[in-house]
């Protein structure tokens, strides 16, 4: 009898095994369902009603406009295709129904937080933003250095919502306005001393979410996340700044505190594409490439393009998300090699500063940016180095033809450009109804040195500069450790 009952218990733990395991199965599929549902639904609002999204309120709490429809299409697709991959990738994890269900959550609060238009809910949305990261993170409980990664990441996302906080709370005291629509009426209204710490505190939350330097630790320190949850992170999450920057344009005109942004960001850009060019794994190394593309990002806002970081927070989150979710696929086993020692050519130097000219021009020409000395020389010019660099990696490309080599060239920017314009054209229309978020500013001095500075990073980069000067290599390398206790200071427990 006891072996009987002994088989008849087994029996029962099995089927019951097997329920739950087909329960949280249905789950995941319903919740996959019902991202992709949300995604269509905007996605056929936003195209039907492209050129007549009208603004609609709803007592002071909600606000939804074209930039709303635009950030959810966004965000929801993004989800759904994580979600998608997360239900084979993560199939037989225990943490599976919790994985999904933590992605609904982070979903609904960017959702809410586009929205949301009483600065109390907005608050809350963008802590909540942090809190549910922050579970993504460290959501195997029983792995130590996950748990060590959940709390450190959280304390940065708590001084980021902190930062908000004190920065719109500030604003709203003095001016009796809960609002951000009456915010953003009433700022210069305000005196200077109030706009400059509401300013830099909302600056301040923004780099925070966004990894920009000197609050980068953290996510170098997220790897304990599974894949689907960082490409959800680097294509979404850290992307944050560039909507509440764009929302809060008129406080940051106001402040003056645009060159800040833009010098925070241009130091960013430089020190993380240094620090990738030393990462062996693969993770690390797209953890700094978001940095360095933040940071981008942060420049065209200090810039006064607040509508091109919004292209770019998308793009960058396309092309980043594609590359988390396809990050095995590069996991090889390597040793060093002696690079090939490649010289550019008087004629091939010509080739690359035609194209370069004659891309810059395309993209002023296509996104109605003119050729005048004001802040959007600066966009024009890492356009030009970006078709030059494109070029001269195609040129010096041994494997091609000398008829390759003239045709590959234009045909790319030509394309990539006339994408992005097409992108900055659409979002521009959706934009339009906020204020300020196009407002190229005079070039200063400040402007002028910094760009030279950042010009010089980028060649110092290529020529390799760095490897010949060790003090810069071990800088570099010890800025981009993560937090210590999250990388091997447990016996791993997951399974």
């Amino acid at each position: 009898m006891t072996v009987e009952n002994n088989l008849l218990e087994n029996r029962a733990k099995h089927t019951s095994f097997v329920d739950d395991n087909i329960k949280k199965s249905v789950l995941s599929k319903l919740i996959v369902a019902l991202l992709w549902l949300i995604f269509a639904c905007n996605l056929g609002y936003l195209i039907s009603n492209f050129l007549n999204i009208s603004e609609y309120k709803l007592g002071g709490i909600f606000r939804m406009n074209g930039f709303t429809i635009l950030i959810w299409t966004t965000v929801t697709f993004f989800s759904a295709i994580v979600s998608s991959y997360a239900a084979s990738y993560l199939k037989g994890f225990r943490y599976h129904t919790r994985f999904m269900l933590l992605c609904l959550g982070f979903t609904i609060s960017v959702m809410l937080l586009v929205i949301a238009n009483h600065i109390v809910l907005f608050i809350w949305t963008w802590l909540m933003m942090g809190v549910f990261m922050s579970q993504l993170i460290g959501i195997d409980k029983n792995w130590g250095e996950a748990r060590e990664a959940l709390k450190f990441t959280q304390k940065y996302f708590f001084l980021g919502a902190l930062f908000l906080a004190v920065g719109l709370l500030l604003l709203a005291f003095y001016t009796n306005e809960f609002t951000i629509t009456e915010l953003s009426l009433k700022v210069t209204e305000v005196p200077v001393w109030i706009l400059m710490i509401s300013g830099f505190c909302v600056i301040g939350a923004a780099i925070v979410q966004s990894a920009i330097y000197p609050f980068h630790r953290w996510l170098l320190s997220a790897m304990t996340s599974p894949t689907p949850a960082s490409a959800l992170m680097h294509a979404g999450f850290v992307n944050g700044a560039g909507i509440i920057l764009a929302l809060f344009a008129t406080l940051l005109f106001a402040s003056k505190t645009l060159t800040i942004l833009f010098i925070i960001g241009g130091f960013t850009a430089i020190i993380a594409q240094f620090a990738k060019l030393l990462q062996v794994n693969v993770k690390q190394k797209l953890a700094c490439s978001t940095m360095a593309q933040m940071g981008f990002m942060i420049m065209q806002c200090g810039l006064g393009f607040f509508n091109a970081a919004v292209v770019h927070l998308i793009l960058h989150g396309f092309y980043k998300a594609y590359l988390f979710l396809s990050s095995g696929e590069e996991i090889a086993q390597t040793k060093p090699e002696k690079p090939l020692q490649l010289k550019i050519k008087p004629l091939q130097v010509i080739i690359v500063l035609l194209f370069g000219v004659f891309g810059a021009y395309l993209f002023a020409l296509w996104t109605g940016k003119a050729i005048v000395m004001d802040s959007g020389i600066f966009l024009t010019l890492i356009v030009a180095i970006t078709v030059g660099q494109a070029t001269y990696n195609i040129i010096k490309e041994q494997s091609l033809s000398v008829v390759q080599k003239i045709v590959f060239p234009p045909v790319l920017f030509i394309t990539g450009i006339g994408i992005y314009a097409l992108f900055y054209n659409g979002v521009s229309i959706l934009m339009s109804t906020m204020p300020m978020i196009n407002q190229p500013i005079p070039l200063s001095w400040t402007q002028i040195i910094f760009g030279i500075i950042f010009l010089l990073g980028f060649f110092i980069m290529k020529l390799e500069v760095y490897k010949k000067l060790p003090w810069l290599y071990v800088k570099l390398m010890n800025l981009s450790q993560p937090y210590s206790k999250s990388v091997l200071m447990y016996k791993s427990k997951s399974i």
